[in-house]
């Protein structure tokens, strides 16, 4: 081997078993502890994972994070190539690899505390070592997302990380965010997590019907659906079809937040109105709705109240009032998930409901009324902003900060994460990014994301669709995933115009 003498542990690994696997360079140059160069004699790419030999601990695991071609093609040696001429170009591909680590007698991941030999042996990585270094054990334990890039090894996910500390799903339009939140929701399902599912655009109703998944066989999934595990409300159950009336009881609203919703200003009068009115309603009915006080305000005659009564009629057209709202037990119940399917509402109303809800499952959660939780919040950039404010803002901020010690898990998806507030985006443990190319929304994955190597950040705006980068959840770093198939059907799929 190039007069360098086999250490035992290479004499172990150049066996029958792992000829496969092959030498494919030698390091050079300087060589540190956490990052080194090879020399590849084989054909590698980037992303692949290696391993080298260290002299005090043994096979190490590392990532190509960048590799290029040096040549001595000068300026002069092109202008000759371009006349035609012949000329000898003596060229040689460089690999720089990110040292990930190995595994100590106590399981811990560890990089060496010296450095590699220059001149040692760099080899394509085994498997099994692939699953040591990484943590993937061979287990149907945990969230199955799928495969390792360019490797048979299924990739799991921490259920307990994922639920209770929060999580993004982040990724241009088109490139998989819906299909992603999809898997992630089945494999949920499949182990009982109580979810809310807030969805703007009535995308995840399909998951209660059987997709047909490609590539099942590989991938090692069946064609399922989920709808005895789900329940679907609507504050417009006219246009959802099957969906459960969503509605809130008008007693317990806010007379402040009424008048908002009438487009009033908060003129004392109108308060002064609406509160006798309901006043009077409770004594007399106890249960009462939006016509309920509009009939009261009419007929009384001394009340000057038609501004008031032109207000609540538009908002008795919004039909999400009733004299008994949904109750929130039958909203999160424990092992299913429920979707809020928001189709047909405006935007105005969609952050209402959010902020309603949100904050009632965690008061009721906070007092351990309702069972631990995950709320994904699909669209998630309208509920939270980074920059103005909306009705749900600060709910949503609340919940990022104090859900996980109640027991209530945050999932935000979006495919504009710099538009996210950044004090909710920052909390998330846990990130499956697909493809994004705007600068602006990379900066900010950048900020939220640890222990993303460069040449990893510059993948992402490269990414094909159904591949992701996954960090946290019990992943000892950031990987480069091929997302599963879904069980389901797809319901975020583009429309096709011919």
């Amino acid at each position: 081997m190039d007069g360098i003498s086999l250490t035992e542990a290479e004499e172990d690994f150049q066996t029958e078993e792992t000829q496969s696997y092959g030498r494919v360079g030698v390091t050079f140059g300087d060589v540190g502890t956490t990052s080194l160069d090879f020399n590849a004699s084989a054909s590698v790419n980037k992303g692949e994972y290696v391993q080298i030999s260290h002299p005090d601990v043994g096979w190490v695991l590392g990532q190509i994070d960048k590799i290029e071609r040096q040549s001595d093609l000068s300026v002069e040696k092109a202008r000759e190539l371009n006349e035609g001429n012949d000329v000898e170009i003596d060229d040689t591909v460089v690999a720089e690899v990110n040292i990930i680590g190995f595994r100590d007698d106590k399981g811990l991941l560890r990089v060496p505390g010296n450095p590699f030999r220059a001149g040692e042996p760099v080899y394509l990585a085994e498997e099994d070592l692939i699953r040591e270094v990484l943590g993937l054990k061979k287990t149907k334990e945990g969230a199955y997302i799928g495969k390792l890039r360019g490797h048979d090894i299924k990739v799991n996910m921490n259920i307990n990380t994922i639920a209770q500390k929060h999580l993004s799903v982040l990724a241009k339009t088109g490139s998989g965010k819906s299909y992603t939140a999809g898997v992630i929701i089945e494999e949920m399902l499949k182990n009982d997590v109580t979810m809310v599912i807030l969805d703007p655009h009535g995308e995840y109703n399909s998951l209660a019907k059987p997709g047909d998944p490609p590539n099942s066989e590989e991938f090692d999934i069946d064609s399922k659906g989920y709808g005895e595990k789900l329940t679907e409300f609507s504050p417009n159950p006219e246009i959802n079809k099957g969906a459960q009336p969503l509605r809130f009881t008008f007693r317990n609203m806010d007379n402040k937040e009424i008048l908002d919703m009438c487009g009033l200003n908060k003129r004392r009068s109108y308060i002064n109105s609406l509160e006798n009115a309901k006043s009077k309603l409770a004594v007399k009915k106890g249960e009462f709705g939006v016509k309920d006080v509009i009939n009261l305000l009419k007929s009384n005659e001394e009340d000057n109240s038609t501004t008031l009564v032109k207000g609540l009629e538009k908002l008795k057209d919004k039909k999400i009032f009733a004299g008994k709202g949904t109750r929130i037990d039958d909203i999160v119940s424990e092992g299913r998930a429920s979707i809020i399917n928001l189709k047909g509402t405006p935007p105005d109303m969609q952050t209402f409901i959010v902020d309603k809800l949100a904050k009632s499952i965690f008061e009721l959660r906070k007092r351990d009324k309702i069972p631990p939780l995950i709320m994904l919040a699909e669209e998630s950039h309208n509920f939270c902003p980074q920059r103005g404010k909306v009705t749900c803002s600060n709910i949503f901020k609340t919940i990022a900060s104090e859900g996980r010690k109640f027991g209530l898990g945050l999932g935000i998806i979006t495919q504009r994460p710099a538009k996210v507030d950044k004090n909710v985006l920052s909390q998330c443990n846990t990130q499956i990014i697909l493809k994004v190319t705007n600068p602006n929304d990379l900066k900010a994955i950048e900020k939220s994301v640890e222990g993303m190597t460069k040449g990893m950040k510059e993948e992402i705006n490269r990414l094909p669709v159904g591949e992701a980068i996954l960090s946290g959840a019990g992943l000892s770093e950031p990987l480069l995933v091929q997302v599963r198939p879904r069980e389901t059907q797809d319901g975020g799929e583009s429309i096709k115009v011919i």
